[in-house]
C-alpha cells in the first residue's frame, strides 16, 4: 500500500486538499487528480475518468489548442495530425498511459480475482498499453450549440484503443451496438423496441477510453440538438464544446 501511495503521489502530485497547503501553493497547483476511473458495464471495453484533468490543467490544454491557429476561421471546426504531434498531445498521450497503469497495475493487479471468481477487467490490454508510440494520430473538434457528431464506428485503419478527451461543456454521448451482420445502427422504431442506447455524461476534463467491443462493436454519437442532450431529467445547457480524441495507426507491412 505504501509503494502505491508514493508512485500515486509521484505521477499526480499531493492532494490539492492537503491541510499544510498555503494558500498561494494551492492556487498554483496544477497538477491533475487521482484518476477515478468507472467502468460502462453495459459495454465490454468502455471506460469513463471523470475529472481526469485538473480545471487548470484544461484551461491551458484549451489555450494550446487554440493557439495553434487551427480554428482562427468560423468555417474551420475540425483538425487533424499524423505522426509527429505537438508536444501538449505528447503529454497528454503519456498522462494516459499512467492513469491506466496505475489502475490496471498499481490500483488492483491485473489478474486479481474479484468477489464472484472472474479476472478483474482490464481498461487496455498490455500489447495496447505498451506500444510505441501509444498515439500517433490526433483529431480536435470544436463543436459549437447544436452541433455534433453522428453516430459512427471509427475507421478499421486504426487499431484498437481510442482515447477521447472532452474540454469545456458537458455533453451525453450515446452508444449503440452495431447491427449484427452490418454496419449500420439498429434505431429505436416500432421493429425493433427493444433496442439499447447506453448515455455516458461527458464532463469537461473527462477521459473515455474505449478497446474491443466498445471500439468494434459500438456507434457512438453526440446530438447536441434541443431536447436530445437529456441527464437525469433535466437538458444540459450547450455551449462550446472541444474534443481531442488520439489514435494509433494500422502498421502497414
Amino acid at each position: 500500500m505504501e509503494n502505491h501511495e508514493e508512485l500515486l503521489r509521484e505521477v499526480f502530485g499531493e492532494s490539492s486538499d492537503s491541510e499544510d497547503l498555503d494558500p498561494q501553493t494551492k492556487h498554483h497547483q496544477t497538477r491533475d487528480p487521482i484518476p477515478s476511473w468507472e467502468q460502462i458495464k453495459e459495454i465490454n471495453g468502455l471506460w469513463l475518468c471523470r475529472g481526469f484533468l485538473s480545471p487548470q490543467h484544461q484551461s491551458s490544454l484549451v489555450s494550446a489548442v487554440l493557439n495553434e491557429g487551427w480554428f482562427k476561421e468560423d468555417s474551420h471546426n475540425q483538425a487533424m495530425r499524423f505522426g509527429d504531434l505537438p508536444a501538449w498531445a505528447i503529454e497528454l498521450s503519456s498522462s494516459i498511459r499512467d492513469a491506466v497503469f496505475l489502475e490496471d497495475h498499481v490500483s488492483e493487479p491485473i489478474n486479481s480475482v474479484t468477489s464472484n471468481g472472474g479476472t478483474k477487467p482490464c481498461i487496455l490490454p498490455s500489447n495496447l498499453l505498451w506500444r510505441e508510440p501509444l498515439f500517433d494520430q490526433l483529431i480536435v473538434n470544436v463543436y459549437h450549440p447544436g452541433e455534433g457528431i453522428c453516430a459512427h464506428v471509427d475507421l478499421m485503419r486504426f487499431e484498437d484503443g481510442i482515447g477521447i478527451l472532452s474540454l469545456e461543456s458537458s455533453c451525453v454521448m450515446h452508444f449503440t451496438r452495431v447491427e449484427e451482420g452490418g454496419s449500420d445502427i439498429v434505431e429505436h422504431h416500432e421493429n425493433h423496441p427493444l433496442t439499447i442506447k447506453v448515455p455516458v455524461l461527458l464532463t469537461a476534463g473527462s477521459l473515455v477510453i474505449m478497446s474491443r467491443e466498445a471500439r468494434y462493436l459500438w456507434k457512438h454519437e453526440i446530438n447536441r440538438k434541443p431536447g436530445f442532450q437529456m441527464w437525469e431529467g433535466q437538458e444540459l445547457m450547450q455551449e462550446r464544446r472541444i474534443s481531442i480524441t488520439l489514435r494509433k495507426l494500422c502498421q502497414v507491412d
